[in-house]
């Protein structure tokens, strides 16, 4: 890693690194060829990273998190990257948007999340509004002290099996200089409560092991307690999970690029044609110049984000420019990294066909390379008038 590191960073990226080998690298091969991660393989790396104290690292000391500022919290999906969501998931980060539960509601999910006694599910995409949350269809109907949610979701990820779903549900119609715009609520839903279905997803080509699942919801009655932070808010909660979320993205494609170029370098180095290492030959060396340079302004872009979100002058524009540089460049490494390995690069042997399968997904979650570019043009275009 090229980026300068103080004492205490060096430390987490160092110690982090020795867990992901130990914990977690032993075991990708066989959790993508089955798609699922062993019950006692996934309480073992739970209880090994809240004993190194890296199990909700993202949340403050005072609710018994590892309080982590936003560019030591980068450092740390950059390396959880290099690996398998499906494993590094049972070194949860909660979301960050549960810090808006009150009353009950921290004893009842906050702090048994971040003590790994409960998981969440953030459930806001739908079958009919993926990218345009606007056109959200699951609605929350106030029937005097409850509310009544019908509708369904999916494409909704996690490990193992979650506990409760913050789920986001239209409540109402306000009005606005540009329109009518619906008004969401963000609601914890507990996973036995009655009219409340939830069941896996089709098995996914990439992350095989990192659940997703569909949720439905019949007539659905929960109380008016069971609202997070406040009724027609529930956007502004969304928005702030999904801004930090594209920069981890984009961290942890950093992660994959990393260990793609070093698989790349090691076989470009030993990999022996017409009497020389295939290195020698500018159609490889070009691609692995290529792959450190997309590497290190995707490090950089991550850490500036980072730093702006720790000094809370993050614009929605800086994780959108982050995650779409990175999440393309982890793309175009993946492949190059294929291309150098030739055939052996295409076989279940070897880890790079994973990487390749597991990098075409950061081009899609969390905002697809469209919404970011319209995101940025957006930014552009505004202050114009357009």
């Amino acid at each position: 890693m090229a980026l300068q590191l103080n004492d205490e960073q060096r430390m987490l990226v160092e110690s982090l690194r020795a867990f992901v080998a130990q914990e977690i690298e032993p075991h990708e091969a066989e959790v993508d060829r089955t798609g699922e991660v062993p019950e006692e393989l996934g309480a073992q790396i739970t209880k090994r990273a809240l004993e190194m104290g890296f199990y909700a690292a993202n949340l403050p000391e005072s609710v018994g998190g590892g309080g982590l500022d936003y560019v030591s919290l980068a450092l740390l999906e950059r390396v959880f990257g290099r690996s398998s969501f499906g494993l590094h998931g049972y070194c949860h980060r909660p979301s960050e948007i549960l810090m808006a539960c009150e009353g009950d509601q921290i004893e009842t999910y906050l702090k048994p999340c971040v003590s790994a006694e409960k998981k969440e599910l953030f459930a806001l995409t739908e079958p009919g509004a993926g990218s345009d949350i606007m056109s959200m269809k699951t609605r929350a109907v106030a029937d005097g002290d409850d509310y009544v949610i019908n509708g369904s979701k999916h494409f909704i990820s996690s490990v193992g099996i979650p506990d409760f779903a913050i789920v986001f549900a239209q409540t109402g119609v306000d009005e606005t200089p540009r329109g009518e715009r619906k008004r969401v609520t963000a609601f914890l839903v507990d996973a036995d409560t009655k009219g409340f279905d939830m069941v896996r997803g089709s098995r996914c080509a990439a992350q095989r092991a990192y659940n997703h699942f569909e949720l439905s919801f019949d007539d659905c009655r929960v109380s008016k307690d069971h609202i997070l932070g406040e009724e027609g808010k529930g956007l502004d909660l969304a928005d702030k999970w999904l801004s930090m979320g594209r920069v981890w993205v984009a961290a942890g494609c950093c992660g994959r690029m990393e260990r793609l170029l070093e698989l790349a370098t090691e076989w470009a180095a030993t990999r022996v044609q017409f009497g020389q290492p295939i290195g020698k030959f500018q159609g490889t060396s070009f691609k692995l110049a290529d792959m450190a340079t997309d590497l290190h302004a995707a490090d950089l872009m991550v850490m500036h984000a980072a730093k702006k979100a720790d000094e809370g002058q993050m614009d929605p524009q800086d994780a959108a420019m982050t995650k779409l540089f990175a999440s393309e460049a982890v793309g175009r490494a993946a492949d190059s990294t294929v291309q150098i390995y030739g055939g052996m690069g295409l076989m279940e042997e070897l880890p790079v066909e994973r990487l390749w399968r597991d990098a075409r997904l950061d081009r899609i979650w969390d905002g697809t390379s469209e919404i970011q570019r319209h995101i940025i043009a957006r930014s552009l275009l505004r202050p114009l008038g357009v």
